[in-house]
């Protein structure tokens, strides 16, 4: 059994946190040259806080008062995973909750990060990745975003993934006024949030994004798909309109991710995506990066509009035969939701016109 070294005490503005056992090590690649626990503690610490005193820091202003979950591995990357949807309910006087619905209805409690001493908290707590909603306490039944996840499928590359969000997403957005938010997702995907009026419940703004996706398929079939089953996607981007479903989160910015390399989920301007490579940006190189050019985010709460727009493309949709698409599998039911099936194991008579097997079929 590793020795366990002695705890230390960190002062993150202010605020006491135990950091236990800071040597152990959490990524095995990088070893006790960057892998160690305290180094991950530290980078949290440090893009919780900012790059000079005074600063929030780009981290804290992503997650504050929104509900996160944990995504810990209090063995390291390659240990077991555990996936933390509702707040303890031991934990130190600063850490906040906010209430949460999920699909089943049933209610919760999750964590809201309001000072940066909860994140460093959470990154004590084995946190790789922290992964937020899209909403902000105390309403978190309407998201201030959408989220649009571009996800290379086998046979595509990052770079596949660059140039649709280059060339085809970001013209639409700029088409429709939509200002686009873009950072890597720590692996081999893009991610891009839009900052919307906080005034339209899930299913609209998933539909919307549905629409967004729908219109990107049809400018680029042969490079974009919005199916929702693998066999349909071939070797195209999908565009996972469902992490805009209720309860679904993406890794936050500036989030570590389960990786070898410590790579975080990285914010990063329209052109610096013309040229990032996702392996450059890890635990180790983000802090300079942002003490370099800043935070390209910083300003995201300012660019909120309504969704009007999308909302018009999803009606033209509905006109043409386009309606709702599968949710994911633990979802309930929904409204003019199509048959939750494969297209290679659907039967068409063994279905009604609302999408519910027939009692026969």
């Amino acid at each position: 059994m590793a020795t366990r070294s002695p705890a230390e005490e960190l002062d993150v503005d202010g605020v006491a946190v135990r950091m236990s056992n800071p040597d152990k090590i959490y990524f095995p690649e990088l070893g006790e040259n960057g892998g160690r626990k305290r180094d991950l503690v530290g980078y949290y610490r440090t893009v919780a806080l900012g790059v000079e005193d005074g600063d929030e820091g780009p981290l804290m202003r992503a997650a504050r008062d929104r509900p996160t979950f944990l995504q810990r591995f209090p063995d390291g990357v390659e240990g077991e995973e555990i996936y933390q949807k509702h707040i303890a309910k031991k934990r130190p006087e600063h850490v906040q909750s906010t209430p949460i619905v999920f699909p089943s209805k049933r209610t919760g409690d999750a964590i809201r990060p309001t000072v940066p001493a909860d994140l460093v908290w959470g990154a004590n707590l084995g946190t790789v990745t922290f992964h937020t909603w899209p909403t902000l306490h105390p309403d978190n039944d309407h998201p201030d975003q959408l989220r649009i996840d571009l996800d290379p499928q086998p046979g595509t590359t990052f770079d596949d993934v660059r140039r649709v969000a280059i060339e085809g997403l970001k013209p639409l957005l700029d088409e429709l006024g939509f200002a686009g938010f873009v950072k890597t997702s720590g692996g081999r995907g893009v991610h891009v949030y839009v900052p919307i009026e906080p005034l339209w419940d899930f299913i609209a703004t998933r539909r919307c994004v549905i629409a967004l996706a729908r219109e990107l398929e049809r400018r680029d079939p042969d490079a974009v798909t919005t199916s929702w089953w693998k066999e349909e996607r071939g070797e195209r981007i999908f565009i996972d309109y469902n992490q805009n479903a209720r309860d679904r989160t993406m890794a936050s910015p500036y989030s570590v991710r389960r990786s070898a390399r410590g790579r975080v989920s990285t914010p990063v301007t329209w052109a610096e995506l013309a040229d990032v490579d996702p392996d450059d940006c890890t635990m180790a190189t983000v802090p300079r990066l942002l003490a370099d050019r800043g935070d390209p985010w910083a300003d995201i709460a300012d660019h909120r509009r309504g969704v009007e727009k999308l909302l018009e493309m999803v009606q033209e949709d509905d006109a043409n035969g386009l309606g709702d698409m599968p949710y994911p599998p633990s979802y309930p039911k929904m409204p003019g939701e199509p048959p939750r099936v494969q297209p290679s194991k659907k039967v068409a008579e063994h279905w009604d016109e609302k999408g519910n097997r027939r009692a026969d079929g």
